[in-house]
């Protein structure tokens, strides 16, 4: 069968093939009356407009790219439903690439990413190199980061404000009491890492405690394995700050089912994310939550405000969190809820 045109459309539902063409082209303007005909005749014909051609025409293929690790943490499968429906909503569609992390890895992706001519890219637990960084802009792709920042002024990136976020959840260990904490942290090679570390530790320097902190490396097996170390040496921790949900799971789970440890009677466990799993009866997780709506939403503006205008300076957001207090922590009498 020949492949259906645009011209056929137009024949048959009365209108100009400019008319059709606007009806198929996101944001362009067509009256109510005129969209009905056309995608009634398009139906009946079965015609698809071709986003190649159009592309190719326009210079703007309406993809944008997304490159993910870490699928395994329940954050990041949430926060690329909510990025795609946000970008379908604007007339984009989403190119997912997934890599591990490393530089090699994270290159070549990328690289497959400026040969499909996406109009942006967004990273998701990514790091980036400044060659990169300078190779997309060279390219005159946008990226921002979500959830990852990245030192320098010229990649944008949307995060939560992991330092301020440590620094609560010290503060707040510090009013339930405890005093004996130990911080399994994410990976320190990434920047959420590193901030939601630093403030956490800088807060209990202040109040002259001084955490074991063992590298989680954001991974549920490391995790369990420090909890192991942490809760089998003399002098057991009695409050454990994990730096993300995923892991926290681990860590309930060890100091439970591997253990025979009461939570929050034996030990207190901290997370940080909000994912959906941590309000499950099971685990009950005190955490801080990211404000994962605000940031898709200031990912998303960030990076079509740079695709439409590429004279747009870089942006580095930090959003705050809230502590969501649940039942893997104690609140002592006085101290609100």
């Amino acid at each position: 069968m020949e492949k259906v045109t645009s011209l056929q459309v137009a024949e048959l539902a009365g209108v100009s093939q400019s008319a059709v063409s606007r009806v198929f082209t996101p944001g362009a303007s067509a009256s109510a009356k005129t969209i009905e005909k056309v995608r009634k005749a398009a139906d009946e014909l079965g015609y698809r407009p071709n986003m190649m051609a159009r592309a190719m025409i326009t210079g703007k293929s309406r993809i944008i790219g997304l490159v993910v690790a870490y699928l395994d943490n329940q954050f990041y499968p949430l926060a690329m439903e909510r990025l795609s429906n946000a970008l379908q909503e604007q007339g984009y569609h989403i190119l997912v690439f997934t890599a591990d992390n490393s530089r090699d890895d994270v290159e070549e992706v990328m690289k497959e990413l400026l040969d499909y001519q996406v109009d942006g890219i967004i990273t998701a637990s990514v790091g980036m190199t400044n060659d990169l960084t300078n190779r997309c802009a060279a390219a005159g792709i946008p990226v921002v980061m979500f959830n990852r920042g990245q030192d320098g002024d010229h990649v944008s990136s949307v995060t939560s404000a992991n330092v301020d976020g440590g620094r609560k959840v010290a503060e707040f260990l510090l009013a339930c009491g405890h005093r004996n904490i130990a911080h399994i942290s994410g990976w320190q090679g990434s920047s959420t890492g590193r901030d939601r570390h630093d403030g956490f530790y800088a807060a209990l320097a202040e109040a002259g405690v001084k955490p074991q902190v063992i590298d989680g490396r954001y991974d549920r097996d490391t995790a369990a394995a420090a909890t192991r170390k942490l809760m089998l040496q003399s002098d057991p921790p009695d409050a454990i700050f994990v730096g993300n949900d995923h892991m926290a799971f681990a860590v309930m789970d060890t100091l439970r089912s591997h253990l025979g440890l009461r939570v929050p009677d034996d030990v207190a466990v901290v997370g940080y994310d909000d994912v959906p799993l941590a309000a499950w009866p099971a685990y009950n997780l005190t955490t801080m939550r990211q404000p994962v709506n605000r940031m898709v939403e200031a990912t998303i503006t960030t990076l079509l405000t740079r695709i439409n205008d590429p004279g747009v300076p870089a942006r580095r957001i930090e959003i705050e969190s809230p502590l969501i207090q649940r039942g893997s922590t104690r609140i002592p009498e006085g101290l609100p809820s």
